[in-house]
C-alpha cells in the first residue's frame, strides 16, 4: 500500500498538490476545533455552549450541501475550491476576536460561516479525483485521500491540543487561517486541458434562475441508480449511531472508565488506529474485488462495525474496549474506501458534485439528529445503554443492504460512456 501511495505522489503532479493541500488544511481544521471547544469551556464552563457550537457547525454544513453540489457541477471546480479556502482563511482569522470578546454569539456565527463554506471544498476535492487521475490511479487516490483524513484526525488533534496549550488560542486561529491559504496555493497549481468544469449540456434559462430544479435533477439521477442511492443510504444508516459516538467517546473515557481527558484521547486514538488499518485493508481489497463480492463485503463490514461497537460499550476492561472500538472503526473504513471508489467510478462527471454534496449533507443531518438524541438520552440513561443502541442502529444497515442485494435491487450500473481520464489531463502537465 505504501509503495502505491509513494508512486502516486511521485508520478502524478496534480494529485500531489491536492494531497499537500489536504494535509495542510485538515491539520489547520483541528487547530480551530480544539481551540474553539476549549475556549468555549474556559469562558462559559457550560457543556450547553459546546453543544451549541457543534450544532452551529453542523446545521450550516447540511444547508450548504445542495447549493455546493449545484455550483460544483455548474462552474469550474478548481476556482470554487480556491474561493472556499480564501473565504475560510478570512473567517478563521476572525476567530481571534473571540479571544478578547467572550461572546458566545460570535463563536456561533463564525463557526456557522466556516462550516457553510466547507462543502464547496470537500465535495469539490472528491469530485475532481477522476479528473486528475487515470483509471489505474483512481482507487489508490481515493484510498490515500481517506487514509490521510483519518491520519490527520489521529495526529492532528493531539498536535493541536499541545499547540493551543503552549502558544495560546490566538496563534491556533492564525495557524488555521494560514493553513487555508496554503491549501489555496496548492489547488492553484493544478493543471489540466482547460478548466475543471464538468462536461455537460448548456444550461437552459430556467435552470440558471432556478438552481433548485437543477439540484432535483441530481436527486432524480440518484434515485434512478439503485447502487448510488444505496451507497448514500448506507452513509445515513451508519450516521444513526455514528453521530452518538461523537458524544459517547467522551463519556466512556471520562465517566465509564474514569480516566479523565487522557482516557478520552486514548479512545479517539484507538478509533483512529482502526480507521488506518481498515483503510489499508480496503485499499488492498478494492484493487481486485469483484462487484458481487464488493456488495457482500459491505454487508459484512456493517455487521462487524455495529457488533464491535456494541461489545465496546459493554466491556469492563479498558484494553478490551479499545480493541473493539478499533475493530468497529476498521469496518467503517473498509466500507468507506470501497463505497467512495464505486461512486468515483460510476457517477458521470456532470452529476458528481451534486452526488457527493448530497451524500455529505445526508450524513451530516443524520449525525446531527443522532448527536442530539444521544445528548438527551444521556440525561436519563447510562453510556453503556446508549452505546448498545447506537451500535445496533449502525449494524442494522447491513440488514437492509443485504436484503437489497439478495433481492437483486443493487445491479451493477452500466459503464460510463466517457472514461474519467478523458475528461481532464492527469498527472504531469504536457505544457
Amino acid at each position: 500500500m505504501l509503495n502505491d501511495f509513494r508512486q502516486l505522489l511521485r508520478q502524478n503532479r496534480n494529485y500531489r498538490y491536492t494531497w499537500i493541500g489536504q494535509v495542510v488544511s485538515e491539520i489547520g481544521d483541528h487547530f480551530n476545533n480544539i481551540a474553539v471547544f476549549s475556549l468555549a469551556m474556559e469562558t462559559t464552563h457550560s457543556g450547553l455552549v459546546v453543544s451549541g457550537v457543534m450544532l452551529s457547525r453542523a446545521v450550516p454544513a447540511v444547508m450548504a450541501g445542495p447549493l455546493a453540489g449545484v455550483i460544483l457541477d455548474r462552474f469550474d471546480r478548481k476556482r470554487i475550491m480556491i474561493a472556499s479556502d480564501l473565504i475560510r482563511a478570512v473567517v478563521a482569522l476572525a476567530f481571534v476576536l473571540t479571544v478578547h470578546h467572550h461572546q458566545t454569539s460570535l463563536l456561533y456565527g463564525l463557526s456557522a460561516l466556516l462550516m457553510f463554506a466547507s462543502p464547496f471544498f470537500t465535495s469539490g476535492r472528491t469530485s475532481i479525483l477522476p479528473s486528475i487521475t487515470n483509471r489505474e490511479e483512481l482507487h489508490t487516490a481515493n484510498s490515500l485521500t481517506q487514509t490521510t483524513q483519518w491520519t490527520t484526525l489521529t495526529v492532528g488533534t493531539m498536535v493541536a491540543g499541545l499547540s493551543a496549550a503552549s502558544l495560546g488560542y490566538q496563534w491556533a486561529f492564525v495557524l488555521n487561517s494560514l493553513s487555508f491559504l496554503g491549501s489555496a496555493a496548492c489547488i492553484w497549481q493544478l493543471r489540466g486541458a482547460g478548466s475543471f468544469r464538468a462536461k455537460r449540456e448548456a444550461l437552459t434559462e430556467d435552470q440558471v434562475v432556478r438552481p433548485w430544479h437543477e439540484y432535483k435533477e441530481g436527486l432524480r439521477y440518484m434515485r434512478s441508480s439503485p447502487l448510488i442511492l444505496g451507497i448514500g443510504l448506507v452513509g445515513v444508516g451508519w450516521a444513526t449511531g455514528g453521530g452518538a459516538a461523537q458524544i459517547l467517546f467522551t463519556l466512556f473515557g471520562e465517566q465509564v472508565f474514569n480516566r479523565g481527558p487522557a482516557g478520552i484521547g486514548i479512545v479517539w486514538s484507538a478509533a483512529g488506529v482502526g480507521l488506518l488499518v481498515g483503510g489499508a485493508v480496503g485499499h488492498a481489497m478494492g484493487r481486485r474485488i469483484s462487484f458481487r463480492n464488493y456488495k457482500r463485503t459491505i454487508a459484512i463490514c456493517y455487521v462487524v462495525h455495529g457488533g464491535a461497537y456494541v461489545l465496546f460499550s459493554q466491556m469492563q476492561s479498558f484494553a478490551a474496549a479499545l480493541f473493539f472500538i478499533a475493530l468497529s472503526r476498521a469496518g467503517v473504513a473498509i466500507s468507506s474506501v470501497l463505497n467512495v471508489s464505486q461512486l468515483l467510478r460510476r457517477v458521470p462527471d456532470e452529476f458528481r458534485g451534486r452526488v457527493f454534496a448530497t451524500v455529505e449533507s445526508l450524513v451530516w443531518s443524520t449525525m446531527m439528529l443522532s448527536m442530539t438524541a444521544a445528548g438527551v438520552a444521556s440525561q436519563y440513561h447510562g453510556p453503556r445503554t446508549i452505546g448498545f443502541v447506537a451500535g445496533t442502529l449502525s449494524s442494522s444497515t447491513a440488514i437492509f443492504w443485504g436484503w437489497a442485494d439478495w433481492k437483486g435491487k443493487l445491479p451493477e450500473p452500466e459503464p460510463l460512456t466517457v472514461e474519467p481520464e478523458e475528461v481532464e489531463i492527469h498527472g504531469e502537465p504536457t505544457v
